[in-house]
C-alpha cells in the first residue's frame, strides 16, 4: 500500500509552477479508473486554469487563497447530461431526473475525485479539497456554464506545494470501524475515542483563540453552525431541483 496515503496533507500554499499537460492528463486518466455505478461514468471534471475564471471561483470558495495560488482547479460534477443525451440518441428513454440519480452521480464524482487526488500526490503534487463547491453551487454553475443535469459536488486546488504542514489528527480505528453490526457509542466510548484529539496542543490553542470550553463547541458555534447548515441546505436543494433531479412522480 503506497505510503503516500498515510502521509496525505491538505496543502493551502502553492508554488506558481505550472503542471505539465502530460502529467495532468495522466492524473485525470487515473480519475476515470475509479469505480462507477453500472459503468455509466455519470460525472464530469471541469479543469480550470484561466486566472480570470479562477478568480471568480475564488469568490465562490470564500476567497481561500489556494484557489488563486494553485495553477489548476478541478470541479467534480454529478453529470447525467451526457448520459441522457446518449440514451436519447440511441432510441432509449432516460429516467434519471430524480434524487436517487443525483446521489448516484455524486458518488461517482467523489470516487473519481479521490482517485485524482491519490494520483496527484503520488506524482509529488499537492491538493486541497474545497467543500464550498456545494455551498455556492448555483454561482459555480453559472461560472462554468454547467447545463441542466450537472451539479458540482466537490472541487480541489492542485499544484506544487509551497509548504509541508504536519499530519492532521485522525480518530482511532475503533472510533470509525464496526464489525458485523453497528455498535452504538456509550459515553465512555465517546470519551475514549475523542481523548487524543481533545488533548492535543492544537485543540488547546483553538480553545484559547475561540474562547470556548470544548472542541465540540468550536464546531457547533463557530465552524459549522446550524443556521448556516440550514441556509446552504436550502440553497443546494434548490440547485438540485433546478438542475433536474427532483422528479418524484
Amino acid at each position: 500500500m503506497p505510503d503516500k496515503i498515510f502521509n496525505h496533507r491538505s496543502i493551502r500554499k502553492y508554488k506558481s509552477d505550472p503542471v505539465d499537460e502530460g502529467l495532468l492528463q495522466t492524473i485525470l486518466s487515473a480519475g476515470t479508473r475509479a469505480s462507477t455505478t453500472g459503468n455509466m461514468q455519470v460525472y464530469s471534471m471541469v479543469v480550470t486554469r484561466d486566472e480570470q475564471l479562477r478568480e471568480k471561483l475564488w469568490e465562490c470558495h470564500f476567497k481561500q487563497d489556494m484557489v488563486l495560488q494553485a495553477p489548476v482547479h478541478i470541479t467534480f460534477c454529478a453529470d447525467f447530461n451526457r448520459f441522457n443525451k446518449w440514451c436519447e440518441q440511441r432510441k432509449a428513454v432516460p429516467g434519471y431526473d430524480n434524487y436517487l440519480s443525483f446521489f448516484t452521480a455524486a458518488i461517482d464524482a467523489l470516487l473519481v475525485s479521490q482517485n485524482v487526488c491519490l494520483a496527484a500526490e503520488e506524482k509529488g503534487l499537492g491538493i486541497c479539497y474545497l467543500g464550498t463547491a456545494t455551498y455556492n453551487a448555483a454561482k459555480i454553475i453559472d461560472i462554468l456554464s454547467l447545463p441542466r443535469g450537472v451539479v458540482p459536488v466537490a472541487a480541489i486546488a492542485l499544484g506544487y506545494p509551497d509548504e509541508e504542514p504536519g499530519l492532521t489528527d485522525r480518530l482511532p480505528l475503533e472510533g470509525v470501524v464496526h464489525y458485523e453490526r453497528y455498535s452504538d457509542y456509550e459515553p465512555a466510548d465517546i470519551d475514549r475515542i475523542y481523548a487524543e484529539k481533545e488533548a492535543s496542543d492544537l485543540t488547546r490553542e483553538l480553545l484559547e483563540i475561540n474562547r470556548k470550553e470544548t472542541l465540540a463547541q468550536i464546531f457547533t458555534d463557530n465552524r459549522y453552525r446550524k443556521q448556516d447548515n440550514v441556509h446552504f441546505s436550502k440553497e443546494f436543494l434548490m440547485v438540485i431541483r433546478e438542475q433536474g433531479f427532483m422528479n418524484n412522480e
